[in-house]
């Protein structure tokens, strides 16, 4: 079975993660998948979402890696991210008086991915998540709802 492994080192700038996001756009297109496919713009999420969290939480450098099998080896997309941080990551549910942007990263990967997960590594950790293409179904907004009058 072919399989495409890219990696991308990421500097301490929360600005890294908009060139990681379109980054893993072109490593998608390169390899044959459509970057407006329902599963291409879950991992664009899911490697914003990590990226995000290594570098606002440990305020050092990471390394983005995505594995990549043949499109019809009916495998997992894996997207990697490694820091040298080595906290858990610890996924918080964040309530109404939080606002929209902070504490739903890791909820997200979780509702959004097949599996994920972590270890320790070298230095730090790499945090770690699965894919199925097969399974992904599109991020959509539910229809708007008329307000009653």
């Amino acid at each position: 079975m072919q399989v495409l492994q890219v990696q991308l080192a990421v500097q301490a700038d929360p600005s890294e993660v908009g060139r990681a996001r379109r980054w893993v756009r072109a490593r998608l297109a390169g390899h044959g998948l459509d970057p407006a496919a329902p599963v291409a713009e879950t991992l664009v999420l899911v490697v914003s979402e990590l990226v995000t969290n290594a570098v606002v939480h440990t305020g050092c450098p990471a390394v983005l890696r995505l594995t990549m099998p043949a499109a019809d080896a009916g495998c997992p997309v894996r997207v990697e991210v490694a820091d040298s941080s080595h906290a858990a990551p610890a996924p918080r549910h964040a309530g109404d008086d939080e606002g929209a942007t902070n504490g739903r990263g890791l909820e997200l990967v979780e509702l959004l991915c097949d599996r994920w997960g972590w270890y320790p590594d070298g230095s730090g950790k790499r945090v770690w998540c699965e894919i199925d293409p097969a399974a992904t179904v599109p991020l959509e907004c539910p229809e708007p709802v008329a307000a009653a009058r």
